[in-house]
């Protein structure tokens, strides 16, 4: 395999495992990328651009980027926290208060802070959105906000696999007049020169790559595995579990590969780049950076890595843990510590910050395995950054 980029001395074991994943975990291209106390010590990339590449397909460059899925949430939470940061937004106040069309259907106790931890109630529609509608702008947020609650929000929590790109583009929206991608682009990324999208620029489309799924080989299982697995299998085969209706809030699914899903601002799921500018978000997020100055007060960083919801996912059907916007560190979804905080993406890529040891970690690929939120390939990258420190 021949892998490009460098590694700094003493992370040689991150390469080593990158190699690892490639010959015998089945990626067919990826990247990976670290910061630690602002600077860059890992920056690798192998393989082919397109999933299906093969040996003549069209190898993985420097600037590649992928469609990363829900590690999406991760980049996404970081506008709300700054407007809360800011004095923008109120974490305790009401969604209903900047958005009151969304306090029908008994959703008008619900927090902002609840919206952010999965606990605002409506991880799934009554009748799913077609891929059109997902992407038009204004569909899922009118579909959300007439949506009766499926439990009183705040009371327990069950990811918003899909519905998590409605709501919180809608509150940006009302609360900035801008969209999430715009401000982001325009107030995070943008100024660090970071190579991340939310909602692809028609300039860029050049360098992202096709994903789809794969297979995985024998050496790969992997995913939820903190309880029986029945249960976790038997609920994503009940067509009528909360499960398969949250994450078919879009139906049919929508084609990741297709020019108007880079486009859109779906900030649950269609986030695009490339690894060092996932990385390179997290480590803003930790302070200044070799991109440009850090993001988060210590106050706001304290915040991101605070859980709000803890135990039996509704979802999920395993133990989660989440904090304003971020997974936290749990069995389902092991991070480097206790106090990290970030998030995966389905059937792959990983992005995190720790605050302890001032490390960023982005892992981005277009080999979309069945794992949800423990990629085998995420983990043994992870397992070497530790060793490493």
């Amino acid at each position: 395999m021949d892998i490009q980029g460098e590694v700094a001395a003493g992370f040689e074991a991150v390469r080593d495992a990158f190699v690892r994943n490639f010959e015998v975990l089945g990626d067919r291209g990826a990247a990976v990328a670290v910061y630690r106390d602002g600077r860059k010590v890992v920056d690798l990339w192998a393989g082919s651009r397109d999933v299906g590449g093969g040996e003549d397909g069209e190898p993985w460059a420097a600037g590649t980027a992928q469609v990363v899925r829900s590690a999406t949430k991760g980049v996404a939470a970081v506008v709300p926290l700054l407007l809360h940061q800011r004095g923008l937004l109120d974490l305790d106040a009401p969604v209903g208060a900047y958005w009151p069309e969304f306090k029908a259907g008994g959703k008008e106790r619900a927090l902002v802070r609840d919206l952010l931890a999965h606990r605002a109630a409506v991880p799934a529609l009554d009748v799913p959105l077609t891929p059109a509608q997902a992407v038009d702008g204004v569909s899922g947020a009118r579909a959300v906000a007439g949506q009766r609650a499926f439990w009183e929000p705040g009371s327990a929590h069950g990811y918003h696999a899909q519905t998590y790109s409605w709501l919180l583009s809608e509150l940006v929206l009302q609360v900035t007049g801008a969209s999430l991608g715009q401000w982001l682009a325009q107030e995070v990324t943008g100024p660090r020169g970071l190579e991340f999208w939310i909602g692809l620029p028609e300039a860029e489309t050049g360098r992202v790559g096709r994903v789809g799924p794969v297979e995985a080989p024998s050496g790969m299982a992997g995913g939820l595995r903190t309880r029986p697995r029945r249960n976790v299998s038997e609920a994503w085969d009940d067509p009528a579990s909360l499960t398969r209706r949250a994450f078919a809030a879009i139906t049919p699914l929508p084609d990741e590969n297709a020019p108007e899903f880079r486009a859109a601002e779906l900030p649950a799921s269609a986030g695009i780049g490339t690894a060092r500018g996932l990385a390179g978000v997290y480590a803003a997020l930790l302070g200044d950076t070799q991109d440009g100055p850090g993001l988060f007060t210590e106050r706001t960083r304290r915040l991101a890595g605070t859980e709000l919801s803890s135990g039996p996912d509704r979802v999920l059907v395993v133990n989660t843990r989440f904090g304003p916007g971020y997974m936290l560190h749990s069995p389902a979804s092991p991070l480097l510590s206790a106090g990290s905080f970030g998030h995966p993406g389905r059937g792959g890529s990983l992005g995190f910050a720790d605050p302890e040891s001032g490390v960023a970690f982005g892992y981005v690929t277009n080999a979309h395995a069945k794992s949800v939120t423990a990629d085998p390939r995420a983990q043994a990258l992870l397992r070497a950054v530790r060793g490493a420190l």
